[in-house]
């Protein structure tokens, strides 16, 4: 049974492959599309992504079945907690 198969057996959707691509860039629109990338946070792919959505967005070609760009990183702390709260250190105080 594949990975497919199996999340498909346990009630959730399969996952779609992400399609792969090869691109050939100028190296000087490569060094500022990387440089752009890295103040945002996000690899030159990343930023090829976010960049090509939002054209197609912004020209109403961006399809209804596209599914948002994953999320990475440290997922958001969780509401509510144990009442106690970080100080400005980073660390939690006493409740």
């Amino acid at each position: 049974m594949t990975e497919q198969e199996e999340e498909g057996a346990a009630g959730r959707q399969p996952r779609r492959q992400r399609k792969q691509t090869l691109l050939r860039l100028d190296p000087a629109v490569y060094d500022a599309l990387a440089r752009w990338a890295g103040e945002e946070l996000r690899s030159a792919n990343a930023q090829i992504e976010f960049l090509l959505r939002k054209a197609l967005f912004d020209a109403g070609r961006l399809p209804g079945t596209a599914r948002p760009i994953p999320r990475r990183g440290r997922p958001p702390r969780a509401a509510g907690g144990d009442g106690a709260e970080d100080d400005e250190t980073g660390g939690r105080t006493a409740p």
